[in-house]
């Protein structure tokens, strides 16, 4: 386990990045907390370590938004070309789901010339069951076993906390690999199965699920998109992203809307 106080963890997602935060203050550990809060299993990433141009006009078009998402994700570069230059142990947090594990071959890419200094924290199904004060017991987790660091409490993340281990030279190394042949895929989507990642599109899979899961009749485009979100697609599936799909399947001519597509977590879809 890395020595306290010059320890920097690394979670996805803000979410993950406070319950974290609130684990190590319980474990009375000073450690940095940093989040990457970028959905690595969705959109274009071949030149995402390069410039934040790409991953930004992407995430403008799925959350419907002008919204300047440069200056954030160019911040989330420099993080990671700052955990390169520090000469702090960095802990990065994963569960068992594409994201998280996109999350970790990419600092790994980024940590390859300093191996040495590179830890994880595993997080699993069952890891879920961890009986505290602070976990939901009717909460038993996905269909599918996949988990994300944000779906577990602090407590939780807390009885975790000793088992963060340094990462093989050698398996750094095939993590920094494959994160590069994510990248040179580009593929629309990344996902996990049997712990290995492989490409997919919007059409092969997803959208096909969306249609089924809109049916003949009138629903609220809130009710379908959290029926899809528990779906198995091997990657998690997030409400703006199942947003983004509806908006496009409307535009399309695929699906009939009573509403606005700019409006539509408020509209009622139909095939």
């Amino acid at each position: 386990m890395p020595t306290p106080m010059n320890t920097i963890h690394v979670a996805s997602g803000d979410c993950a990045a406070r319950s974290l935060t609130e684990a190590l203050r319980l474990a009375e550990r000073g450690d940095r907390v940093i989040a990457l809060g970028d959905d690595l299993a969705v959109g274009p990433i071949r030149d995402i370590d390069e410039s934040a141009l790409t991953r930004a006009a992407f995430w403008r078009q799925v959350l419907n938004s002008a919204t300047d998402f440069e200056d954030e994700l160019e911040e989330q570069l420099e993080m990671l070309a700052r955990l390169a230059r520090s000469d702090a142990q960095i802990v990065v947090w994963r569960g068992q789901s594409a994201a998280d594990q996109l999350t970790l071959r990419r600092v790994a890419y980024h940590l390859r010339n300093a191996p040495q200094r590179l830890n994880e924290a595993k997080l699993s199904h069952d890891d879920l069951t961890i009986a505290t004060d602070d976990s939901n017991p009717e909460r038993v987790g996905r269909a599918d076993r996949a988990t994300a660091v944000g779906m577990f409490s602090p407590k939780q993340l807390l009885a975790k906390l000793p088992n963060a281990a340094p990462i093989s030279v050698l398996r750094i190394s095939r993590l920094a690999l494959e994160w590069q042949e994510a990248k040179y895929a580009n593929a629309k989507t990344r996902r996990l199965r049997d712990n290995m990642l492989t490409a997919g599109t919007w059409l092969d899979v997803v959208d096909e699920a969306l249609l089924d899961l809109a049916g003949p009749e009138w629903k609220s485009a809130r009710q379908i998109a959290g029926a899809a979100m528990g779906q198995r697609f091997d990657f998690m599936l997030s409400d703006s992203v199942a947003f983004w799909r509806y908006r496009e399947l409307v535009t399309a001519g695929r699906l009939k809307i009573r509403g606005t597509p700019s409006d539509i977590a408020q509209a009622e879809l139909r095939r």
